[in-house]
């Protein structure tokens, strides 16, 4: 036991030591301050971590940096002690309006936090004021801030930037020293690249800039083209080990972090889940889901397991209002032990203190996102563990992340779980808001999982919705069209009954007291409403025929003249052996009589019958033959 102690000890230093370099801050050359170092000292660093080493003297020797270095690699500093650097080296104190340096960052949260982090060393420079703008606060007041007291250093998020630098001319950008694009891959995620390229574009040209990411995407190689002059590129990666403590290759996760993976059967996930966090009891850790509806689901669900009771836990996605977001996030910082159940919001920047544990229960959309979910334990120095739950149809994500440079070693299924489907159920069959959620939950965690960027691993088609909604503990499947209309496999489910799901009730008996009114009200509308008409089936408009071209109404007309022609002589025939007589064939023909028939016509008619007798000779020696195709010619004319 005692060795086993010391030789876990022996591995963690060497790793410390691994983390860190020679390099002291105090050497640096270019020389760092008196101030920044005793700063640097009361923050208790003392030695670079290899990106500090390599980029602080690059942005002081007035080079263009992108920096590429795996999550929890001290990129923050590598940053803020250049600012601050620059700013002390000019030749007088700036004017209260006049901007010398911008930090640009994703979220509130991230922004909030290297603001925090530089203000130990903000406070260093004499008549230098700095500001945090991000969203959520009221723009009216930052703006009459700003445009009174006005910033030299700004630092924020690209929305609330964008909307100060348009609103407002009073600040001054042409003597802008540096600029900071922190997490720059995700800035460009999320959509800030219009804004992001506006700002750019209102700050001088001769200016230090340095972009710094975890990953370095095509969107990013753009962005350094567009910003950055003739930039120096920093990669800092750690080599990555496999069980056997054996080489395999560079990797983008921190030194300390050791990462597995854990292939487990859809109606049990949550069971495993739940064992796997029993077993880290008193650990501090951070789950990982798909959506907003999934954190809420899985937030009210786990305090009221009998194996998780005492356990704290923490909501916190990107839905939640700024006052609750920020005191979840404070509540969890604090604690020395509990689990924050979190999406994707909580997976960049964030420095949350002594992370033990990262559970990812739903895979990243974005595989680059699996890194920075890893890295919010192991930062700096420390280690940290991370696991991923994977479906036996996900298995070849292991060797995907294995090729990125990101290995994973496998951990075993635990055999002897507890099952808390039946205990979710319970408690869904008594309070509606149980119920509810998890419906929402099941149906937002369906459709972002067909929004997976590797859909040839994550097949949603595949899907076998019966185990998952075992999983989750749901009472019923719901009706969505993703179910219905691509035969996605129901087995595995067991459905639940003898329940009315009309009838079951919230246990908050306000939110019940108002289901109730909406219920009756409901029902008093729909007697009120008069009974509709039966409706009637409407015909459907005769499509209009299409117009026809010339060489068809020629061939028509030819056929029509030709049927005509060959009925009125198959007529003339039968006249002439007697068949029928001169008044059934004009009738026949069109010319037979009827009750106004005029007088001449049987006058004709008579001439013809005395014609007939003396031989069907006519008055100009024709023949009754010759006559009835006179007539059919004086027709067709």
């Amino acid at each position: 036991m005692a060795s086993s102690s010391s030789s876990s000890s022996a591995t963690a230093a060497a790793r410390k030591k691994r983390a860190l370099t020679e390099q002291r801050f105090s050497d640096l050359s270019p020389a760092l301050s008196t101030e920044v170092v005793e700063a640097l000292k009361l923050g208790g660093f003392r030695r670079c971590t290899p990106v500090q080493a390599a980029t602080i003297p690059l942005l002081l020797s007035h080079k263009d940096v992108a920096v590429d270095a795996a999550t929890g690699s001290g990129k923050t500093l590598a940053f803020v002690v250049p600012v601050v650097e620059m700013l002390r080296r000019l030749p007088s104190p700036p004017k209260p309006h006049q901007v010398l340096g911008i930090i640009i960052s994703p979220t509130r949260e991230l922004s909030s936090q290297i603001y925090n982090v530089a203000q130990p060393f903000f406070a260093t420079l004499k008549g230098v004021s700095s500001i945090l703008l991000v969203g959520g606060l009221d723009i009216k007041a930052e703006l009459k801030k700003v445009e009174e007291e006005g910033a030299n250093i700004l630092v924020g998020t690209p929305g609330k930037l964008f909307d100060i630098m348009e609103r407002l001319d009073t600040l001054e950008y042409k003597n802008l020293e540096i600029l900071i694009l922190d997490e720059a891959d995700r800035l460009l995620d999320m959509g800030f690249q219009k804004q992001v390229t506006s700002i750019i574009s209102k700050l001088p040209k001769l200016r230090r800039t340095g972009l710094f990411s975890a990953t370095q995407t095509e969107a990013v190689e753009e962005l350094a083209k567009a910003g950055l002059r003739n930039p120096v590129r920093v990669q800092v990666k750690t080599e990555a080990k496999d069980a056997a403590q054996q080489d395999v290759g560079p990797s983008k996760t921190p030194l300390g972090l050791r990462l597995e993976y854990m292939i487990c059967e859809p109606s049990k996930k949550s069971s495993q889940l739940v064992d796997f966090l029993v077993h880290n009891n008193g650990k501090k850790i951070m789950v990982y889901f798909a959506t907003c509806a999934c954190v809420d689901y899985w937030s009210v669900v786990l305090p009221m397991l009998n194996l998780l009771k005492g356990s704290p836990v923490i909501p916190y996605h990107g839905k939640m209002k700024q006052g609750p977001r920020e005191k979840a996030l404070a509540s969890f910082s604090a604690l020395s032990s509990g689990i924050l159940v979190c999406t994707d919001v909580a997976a960049r920047g964030l420095d949350i203190p002594h992370v033990d544990l990262i559970v990812q229960y739903d895979p990243p959309q974005d595989p680059n996102v699996f890194i920075h979910r890893a890295g919010r334990t192991a930062r700096y120095d420390q280690e940290g563990d991370a696991i991923v739950f994977l479906l036996p149809t996900e298995d070849t994500y292991v060797e995907f992340l294995k090729l990125r440079g990101v290995p994973l070693m496998e951990r075993e299924c635990s055999t002897d779980i507890v099952d808390i489907v039946p205990q979710i159920r319970a408690a869904a069959s008594e309070d509606r808001n149980i119920m509810e959620k998890g419906l929402r939950a099941f149906v937002s965690f369906v459709r972002s999982y067909k929004e997976h960027h590797c859909s040839y691993i994550f097949n949603w088609k595949g899907l076998e919705v019966g185990k998952l909604a075992m999983e989750y503990g749901l009472l019923q499947i719901p009706s969505m069209p993703e179910v219905k209309h691509n035969n996605l496999s129901l087995k595995g489910f067991m459905p639940v009954s003898n329940i009315n799901f009309s009838q079951i009730k919230f246990k908050d008996k306000t939110r019940e007291k108002q289901r109730q009114k909406a219920l009756k009200r409901k029902a008093e509308e729909l007697a009120q409403e008069p009974p509709e008409p039966e409706r009637r089936v409407r015909e459907k408009p005769l499509k209009p025929k299409r117009k026809q071209t010339g060489k068809q109404r020629q061939t028509i007309q030819s056929k029509e003249d030709m049927d005509e022609l060959t009925n009125e002589y198959r007529l003339l025939k039968k006249l002439k052996r007697g068949v029928i007589d001169e008044n059934e064939y004009e009738k026949l023909t069109g010319f037979g009589d009827s009750d106004g028939e005029d007088k001449e016509k049987k006058k004709r008619s008579k001439e013809r019958k005395k014609l007939k007798q003396k031989g069907g000779k006519t008055r100009g020696g024709s023949t009754r033959k010759f006559e009835g195709k006179s007539k059919l010619k004086s027709r067709r004319k």
